[in-house]
């Protein structure tokens, strides 16, 4: 299982209520992340509206496949896209930049 971070923006007006939205993830939409192939998945906000993401798969791109053909992700990312800027007519499940991972501990022991 491979690690995945990517990074979005959150208009920082919006950062209250994109918060109160997570706290409350539909049941189905859970459901449909696990079925897909997402673990162990976070998002972490920043106070400037920088959110990072972490995500465990066997392949990030076959789970976003996967997703993209959920009718419950359809409604869920409509309704996600008025929160952030900069994803030039991308949904936010398609416009997140991934960042590269550098060093994870538990690697650095197995290399020891």
């Amino acid at each position: 299982m491979a690690r995945y971070c990517f990074q979005l923006q959150i208009r920082p007006e919006r950062m209250a209520e994109y918060a109160e939205r997570h706290r409350a993830v539909w049941p189905e939409m859970r459901a449909a992340l696990r079925e897909t192939g997402w673990r162990n998945y976070s998002l972490f906000l920043r106070e400037d509206g920088l959110l990072i993401g972490h995500v465990e798969a066997d392949d990030l791109a076959a789970a976003q496949a996967a997703m993209a053909e959920t009718e419950v992700n359809a409604r869920w990312q409509a309704e996600m896209a008025q929160f952030f800027t900069g994803l030039d007519g991308r949904g936010p499940d398609e416009g997140f930049a991934l960042l590269t991972e550098v060093f994870h501990l538990d690697d650095e022991r197995a290399s020891a």
